[in-house]
Order: structure tokens, then C-alpha cells, then sequence
């Protein structure tokens, strides 16, 4: 089943959705949002990256930057930080350029503030925006990589059957939660202490509410 133009979903919720479906649908649905000294750098760095009108030849590599990229099948759409085009000899899984002849393989990167995490967060967002460009172009993508701002390293990611797996269930859910409007419960972890989303979340709730109505309530009784 292909998703409409009207159903997409942002792709960069993916990473939210895979650590908290909560969280997830704070930003996604209920547009809530609060910045922690990790979003604030995050921000700073991509501030550094997201120029979509930055295109880098360099011998027989293209770096390009904010390329929209989209999935019908998972339902999602958003932009690449980078992808870096590799000099291809056939016509194996590789795409044309417009300003470029030849044939080239396109190769995701996503940059991330901080370090490797221990989770699998940063490559199921990674997995997804190679997912997106395989449908665009009709070619298979074996590997992206993931750039961390703190340790100035990349991490290659190899785009297995897992990953792909991770993000077809992740997209789905996300679809249902969305069409359902029903904020998940809160579910108290130890990752909620890294969370920006904390004091709106509010994790000690067990009812299924929203949280934008939760605080409404209490501003109201604040008031009064």
C-alpha cells in the first residue's frame, strides 16, 4: 500500500518515534516542544550543514546537502544533511546528475551532535533516507554513514535487513498513531532524563491524555 501526498509523514520523527513514541507524537501532533543543551547543539550543527545550495565536486565525489528525498511506501518525506555521490562505472544502482555526466552511486550521511549512542536511533534514521532514495531511483543502497560532531568521526552503517525491518514497523505505527490521534501513554524509562520533552511530557502521568491538555488544566487551576 502506497501513502498520498496528504498522509507523508516527517522522516526526521522516525528517530524521535524509535526512542519514544511519546515523544514522538509531543512534537508530531500535539507540536510541543522544549530545547535542552543537547537539541541546542544539535541545532548548531547542522546549522553548518543544511545549506541546500551547497553542491562540492570533488575529483569523483559530489557532496550535496538538504536533497528532499521521500517514500510512499513508508510514508515519509524530508531532507538528506548530505549525500555524496560516487563515481559509478555502470549502470548498476547508480543515478544520473543533471549537472554531472556519468553515472554516480549515492551514499547518505546524517550528522549527529555527541557520540555513537547505544541504541540503534541514529541508524534507523539513517536506514529510512537510504529507503527513501532507493525508491526515488529504483536502486538498492548498501551502506550510508553516520558523522558525530563530538568525536569528529564517521561511523559506517551497513543498511542490513534489520534496519529495514526497524523502519517499516516504525513507519507503520507511526502512521496509526497519527491517524488515531492518541498520544501513547507515558511510560517512565532511564532515557527520560536525556529527554527535552521532560517537564511537558511529564512521564509520572499513567493516564492516556494529552499532555497539551494535562497543562492547560493545571494553568487553569494555577490561575484560579
Amino acid at each position: 500500500m502506497a501513502y498520498t501526498e496528504d498522509e507523508l509523514l516527517m522522516l526526521s520523527g522516525i528517530q524521535h518515534f524509535r526512542f519514544c513514541p511519546r515523544q514522538w507524537a509531543l512534537i508530531h501532533m500535539e507540536q510541543l516542544w522544549d530545547e535542552n543543551r543537547l537539541t541546542v547543539e544539535g541545532n548548531l550543527l547542522h546549522k553548518n550543514v543544511d545549506n541546500p545550495f551547497y553542491r562540492q565536486k570533488n575529483g569523483d565525489t559530489i557532496t550535496m546537502r538538504s536533497v528532499p528525498i521521500v517514500s510512499y511506501q513508508l510514508g515519509l518525506y524530508g531532507l538528506s544533511d548530505a549525500i555524496e555521490l560516487y563515481s559509478a562505472e555502470s549502470e548498476m544502482n547508480s543515478i544520473r546528475h543533471p549537472k554531472y555526466p556519468g553515472r554516480w552511486h549515492p551514499y547518505p550521511i546524517e550528522y549527529k551532535r555527541g557520540e555513537p549512542k547505544r541504541n540503534e536511533t541514529d541508524e534507523v534514521q539513517l536506514a529510512a533516507q537510504a529507503m527513501c532514495l532507493e525508491e526515488m531511483y529504483n536502486i538498492r543502497i548498501e551502506e550510508g554513514a553516520l558523522f558525530y560532531g563530538e568525536t569528529n568521526h564517521r561511523t559506517i552503517v551497513p543498511i542490513s535487513d534489520e534496519l529495514r525491518k526497524i523502519v517499516a514497523e516504525c513507519s507503520a505505527e507511526m502512521h496509526e498513531i497519527y491517524k488515531s490521534q492518541m498520544t501513547p501513554k507515558a511510560d517512565k524509562r532511564r532515557h527520560c532524563r536525556n529527554c527535552s520533552l521532560q517537564n511537558l511530557c511529564m512521564p509520572e502521568l499513567s493516564e492516556r491524555q494529552k499532555a497539551s491538555n494535562y497543562l492547560k488544566h493545571n494553568l487553569y487551576e494555577d490561575i484560579t
